[in-house]
């Protein structure tokens, strides 16, 4: 049986070969596409050609007996890494005239991530830190785009500092929360103004299928090539009012982040061992539990000032203790028919996003239990 058994490991052992090489020949040419992308202009994410591709590969696994389902798993892992890969063949720059651009707070990690798109793109980048505050002046002069990259409790005063910009230079922000903001560079500046909020943190490998969400402040038309420029990176924009984000964001960021810091200031009182929570875990909990954790590995005064920016995210979370209270109740009344009603009620809300999620969330569980190594 050992013999038999080695001998047929051998030989995926020699098609696992064969597939680390034409992996890295797919590699190759989607560095040649990255470069032919950079020089025309190209988005490096392309959905119809992805969709198309994709369906494709289904089919013809479909026809030689290969699960659909397990193609597409292994194409879209490559196409993560080819997003990646073609970043590094640059942009193409979309206004070369533009003058400086400047990113106020770039030595922040998303400072950082920006500063190095625009370079990748040809833009000549300078950054004003803390400390650079008695240059600011020269290093504005020539400004052709300024970006705001602060935390959120300093953005109205840095902000309040930029009354002294170029007339057509172009002043956007990339603040989680938007009218405010907006309105203080409305006000500090009569040239075009534009609100952004990357809906994406600075350690992502590549900016493809991320979104980026833009609140028109004044002169659109002006900073349209910043939009496209966006898109080039493979960045998906999704226009919106600045009262319409910040509403969403009570739900996206604040009730999310709180729900998470109360769930992980639960478990550290009750100390349960994170290492036999995980020994019992089934792909969802440990899911579950990885992303209450990972607020836990960040700035804590990031989250504070992002579920303290506002008094409707307070409200929000005060609405949310009441239904938390109501639903004790039903515990604590033993009441499995309000439970089972309360459910139906929720689940008929959720209306056919709950059989999609439901897709959705198998496909993340498959992904996330592979990853896991038992001993």
């Amino acid at each position: 049986m050992a013999v038999e058994l080695n001998a047929l490991r051998d030989q995926i052992d020699a098609v696992d070969k064969k597939i680390l090489d034409l992996l890295a020949q797919r590699l190759s040419l989607v560095e040649q596409v990255g470069e032919v992308k950079s020089t025309h202009g190209l988005p490096i994410y392309a959905p119809d050609r992805e969709a198309a591709m994709l369906t494709s590969r289904r089919e013809e696994a479909e026809k030689i007996g290969v699960p659909p389902q397990l193609i597409e798993d292994i194409l879209r892992r490559t196409m993560r890494e080819s997003y990646a890969s073609e970043k590094d063949a640059g942009f193409k720059c979309l206004k070369p005239e533009l003058g400086t651009v400047v990113i106020v707070g770039g030595q922040g990690k998303l400072g950082r991530l920006f500063g190095k798109m625009f370079t990748l793109s040809g833009y000549q980048v300078e950054v004003i830190g803390s400390d650079d505050w008695e240059q600011a002046d020269d290093i504005l002069a020539n400004a052709g785009l300024v970006v705001v990259t602060v935390p959120i409790d300093l953005t109205l005063e840095v902000i309040s500092k930029l009354g002294n910009l170029p007339k057509n230079c172009i002043l956007c922000d990339l603040t989680s929360i938007k009218a405010t903001p907006l309105q203080a560079m409305l006000d500090i500046h009569h040239g075009p103004v534009v609100g952004l909020h990357p809906m994406f943190g600075p350690d992502v490998p590549s900016l493809a299928k991320q979104v980026i969400v833009c609140c028109n402040g004044r002169g659109e038309e002006q900073y349209q090539w910043l939009l496209k420029q966006f898109s080039i990176w493979g960045v998906s924009l999704c226009d919106m009012e600045a009262y319409e984000h910040d509403h969403g964001m009570t739900f996206i960021q604040a009730l999310r982040h709180f729900t998470s810091f109360a769930y992980g200031l639960h478990l550290s009182r009750e100390n349960p061992s994170i290492d036999k929570l995980l020994k019992l875990s089934s792909p969802i909990y440990r899911l579950e539990l990885a992303m209450v954790g990972r607020l836990f590995g960040q700035d804590p005064n990031l989250y504070a000032d992002i579920i303290l920016s506002s008094d409707e995210n307070i409200q929000m979370i005060k609405r949310f203790h009441q239904c938390f209270g109501e639903a004790i109740k039903i515990l604590d009344d033993r009441d499995k028919k309000a439970f089972v009603a309360s459910f139906d009620k929720v689940s008929e809300w959720f209306g056919e996003y709950s059989l999609h999620f439901l897709y959705e969330s198998q496909n993340l569980l498959k992904q996330a239990n592979d990853a896991i190594h038992r001993e």
